[in-house]
């Protein structure tokens, strides 16, 4: 086995654990270490099919735990905001719009790790669904990170660490199978493409499963501290590829 494929099958079986055992952050991971070694063209698809299988699985495992209406509304208004992100993809001050999503998910990461009373809905919110799958789409069509206004609305549901991994599996399993679509009919699904995805399924299954495992250990608020790190991690990496475009 030569180092290239080695380094991609560390990077696919960590970023995979990640999103296990969390539901997201694997954007962090995935694709700018995967960058590192192959090319982006190549890096980007290989990602979006490592997601659907981590998505499809975590969905098959714990569909009894989805909520599915929250990811169905969600779903919907991020097809809305996607139009939008990609305006600002192609024009626009780029450094700034970044900049400006850094600072604004970090300070919700700080203050609901510092708060003594988080943000917090008891029941489902349409205007909120609709909020943060908006935004979601924007973030997704221009910088491919759906993520961040997801694990907002999950944290302020408070949902456990079961129903938050599950249901997220069940936003982005067909948000990521539309991405792949694009990719498709954009002619970058290659056959390397599915070459290293092939390579990468004996290290991806066990990290799902390993992932689930974590997952089931977590609890409650030490559960909701690490996902708010997670978010603050991602706005400074986001903040960081302002500065340093």
């Amino acid at each position: 086995m030569d180092t290239v494929t080695l380094y991609i099958l560390l990077v696919v079986f960590f970023a995979t654990l990640l999103r296990s055992a969390f539901g997201f952050g694997e954007a962090l991971v995935a694709v700018p270490l995967l960058a590192l070694r192959i090319p982006l063209p190549i890096a980007a698809p290989l990602a979006v099919l490592v997601s659907i299988t981590v998505a499809g699985v975590i969905v098959v495992q714990d569909r009894h735990m989805i909520h599915v209406r929250s990811a169905g509304w969600l779903v919907l208004s991020t097809l809305l905001g996607i139009p939008l992100g990609l305006m600002l993809l192609k024009g626009g001050n780029q450094g700034v719009v970044k900049a400006t999503l850094a600072i604004l998910i970090l300070a919700f990461s700080v203050y609901s790790l510092l708060a003594r009373n988080p943000p917090r809905l008891n029941h489902d919110s349409r205007i909120w669904l609709f909020i943060c799958g908006f935004c979601a789409g924007i973030l997704g069509g221009a910088y491919g990170m759906n993520g961040p206004p997801l694990v907002i609305y999950g944290t302020m549901r408070r949902w456990s660490a079961q129903q938050f991994r599950a249901t997220l599996q069940g936003y982005f399993l067909p948000a990521s199978l539309m991405g792949m679509g694009s990719y498709w009919l954009a002619g970058l699904w290659v056959p390397i493409v599915t070459h290293y995805y092939l390579l990468s399924l004996p290290v991806m299954l066990p990290a799902i499963f390993l992932g689930r495992t974590v997952n089931h250990r977590l609890h409650g608020d030490v559960f909701l501290k690490y996902v708010y790190g997670g978010l603050a991690a991602i706005a400074v990496v986001l903040f960081m590829q302002a500065v340093h475009p």
